[in-house]
C-alpha cells in the first residue's frame, strides 16, 4: 500500500526551479530516505507535503488524500519534525507537551518515550542543548501516535550516541507499520536506516535506489603507507583506481566492495592505513 504518492510536483520561486517535476512514492511501513546535497530541493518538497507552501504543479497525495485539499485532516495523522526546531525559550518541555495535548485533544502517554530518549521535560528551553531540543522536537512529532512521520534532517548536529537512539526509535516505529519519510544529506545515515532512497539533485530526481543497491555503489578513499617498495601496479584493478602516488604510499579510490583490496594489501608490510567514505558529491559524479 502506497501512503505517499508524489506526481510531477513542481515548485518555482521566480526564475528559480527549486523542484522541477519530481515523482516518487512511499509504502506503508517503509523508511524512505530523501537524499541530496544542501539546496537540492529536499526542504521545499517537505514544506509542500505539509501544505506550508503550495505547489506550482503536479499532485501530492498522503493516505490517498490530496495534501492541499485535506491539509487539516492529514495533519492529525502526520508527525512532523522541522529541520530547525523552533520552541518557546521560556517554556519547559512539559509546557510544549501540554500545548500539543490540548491542540490535538487526545490523551497521550509520553512517559515511555521520554524515558527512551532520556529527556528532562522540566527544564526551560533556553537551558537545553541543541541535542535536547531535537529530542523534544521528535517527542512532539511522535507523541500522538501518527501513521506517518515526515522528518527534515532529523539528526543534524547531534552526537553519535543520540543519533543511534533516534535510529532505534525510527526503526521501531516502522516495525509497527508507520511510514517514515526523512530527508538527509548524510549518505552513511540513509544507508544505515532506510529501506529505499530517493536521490534529488538541482530540483530533479536522479535515482530511486534500494539501500542494498546503493551500498554496491559505495565509494571509499584509502590512504596506505608502506614499508619498502610501493606496489602501485599490483593494486590497480577493476573498481580500484590510483588517485595519487606518494613517496611512501598510495591514495586509492575504491568503488563498491572494499574487501578485495584489503585482502591484497595484506600481502604487504603496511606502516599506516586510513579509510574514509567518499562524500555525496563524489557519488553523484561517479554514478548520477
Amino acid at each position: 500500500m502506497k501512503t505517499i504518492v508524489v506526481k510531477n510536483f513542481k515548485k518555482h520561486f521566480g526564475k528559480t526551479k527549486a523542484v522541477d517535476g519530481i515523482s516518487f512514492d512511499v509504502k506503508k511501513g517503509e523508511i524512505m530516505g530523501f537524499l541530496g546535497p544542501n539546496g537540492a530541493g529536499k526542504t521545499t518538497t517537505i514544506r509542500c507535503m505539509m501544505d506550508f507552501i503550495r505547489p506550482d504543479g503536479g499532485t501530492i497525495e498522503i493516505l490517498g488524500q490530496d495534501a492541499k485539499e485535506k491539509s487539516a485532516e492529514l495533519k492529525e495523522e502526520i508527525g512532523f519534525l522541522s529541520g530547525e526546531v523552533h520552541l518557546y525559550k521560556n517554556w519547559t518541555g512539559q509546557d510544549h507537551i501540554n500545548l500539543i495535548r490540548k491542540i490535538r485533544e487526545k490523551k497521550f502517554d509520553e512517559n515511555g518515550l521520554i524515558e527512551q530518549i532520556d529527556f528532562n521535560p522540566h527544564k526551560k528551553i533556553k537551558n537545553l542543548s541543541s541535542g535536547n531540543k531535537q529530542k523534544l522536537g521528535l517527542l512532539l512529532a511522535l507523541m500522538h501516535k501518527p501513521k506517518i512521520l515526515i522528518l527534515d534532517e532529523p539528526t543534524t548536529g547531534l552526537d553519535p550516541l543520540l543519533q543511534n537512539t533516534i535510529y532505534d526509535i525510527l526503526k521501531e516505529e516502522a516495525s509497527k507499520g508507520k511510514t517514515i519519510f526523512m530527508s538527509s544529506h548524510n549518505l552513511a545515515e540513509v544507508e544505515r536506516i532506510c529501506d529505499r532512497v530517493c536521490i534529488i539533485k538541482d530540483g530533479k530526481i536522479v535515482a530511486t535506489e534500494s539501500v542494498p543497491n546503493l551500498k554496491r555503489k559505495r565509494l571509499y578513499t584509502v590512504k596506505v603507507y608502506f614499508e619498502g617498495k610501493v606496489p602501485s601496479k599490483e593494486l590497480s584493478s577493476n573498481g580500484v583506481e590510483i588517485s595519487r602516488e606518494l613517496s611512501d604510499g598510495l591514495i586509492l579510490s575504491v568503488k563498491g566492495d572494499i574487501r578485495p583490496v584489503l585482502r591484497k594489501l595484506d600481502d604487504y608490510k603496511i606502516k599506516d592505513i586510513e579509510i574514509t567514505h567518499s562524500n555525496l558529491e563524489d557519488l553523484f559524479l561517479k554514478y548520477y
